[in-house]
């Protein structure tokens, strides 16, 4: 994999990789940014809960489980100092649909955190992740 990053003023950068999509990166007017774009670390919270979400979905498709739809929201504690890495990192998958098995959904969760989700794995060496769900009966 191969990534590109170029500066357009300041600290507001595009990017993109093998899939071939720009990207900004930036930050705030405060700190030579124009606040155009997404703050890297906002993108690697993003990054991670794409790659749980799309494993998770794929798991449950191919045990034939119908999801109506799936949430997910990240919660990064930052340390004071610098670098001001994560320390720890929760997720929360909502889940929307009818006839879900907690015994389905907490194995396809299982299954990304541990065994296919790389940024997961790369996040696991650095800071602690932990998850919650919920189940949200779609109405008919």
């Amino acid at each position: 994999m191969k990534a590109i990053i170029k500066q357009v003023d300041g600290i507001t950068f595009i990017g993109k990789a093998d899939s071939n999509h720009w990207i900004s990166i930036d930050g705030p007017e405060n700190f030579q940014g124009s606040n155009a774009g997404c703050r890297p670390k906002e993108m690697m919270l993003i990054a991670l809960g794409g790659c749980t979400g799309s494993d998770v979905v794929s798991i449950l498709s191919k045990k034939r489980i119908s999801l109506d739809h799936l949430e997910i929201r990240l919660d990064g504690d930052v340390v004071d100092e610098h670098p001001k890495v994560f320390s720890k990192i929760h997720i929360e998958y909502l889940f929307y649909g009818n006839d879900l098995t907690k015994k389905d959904l907490e194995r396809a969760i299982d299954l990304s955190q541990n065994k296919y989700c790389p940024i997961s794995a790369m996040l696991q060496k650095s800071c602690e992740i932990t998850y919650s769900y919920e189940i949200i009966s779609s109405k008919n």
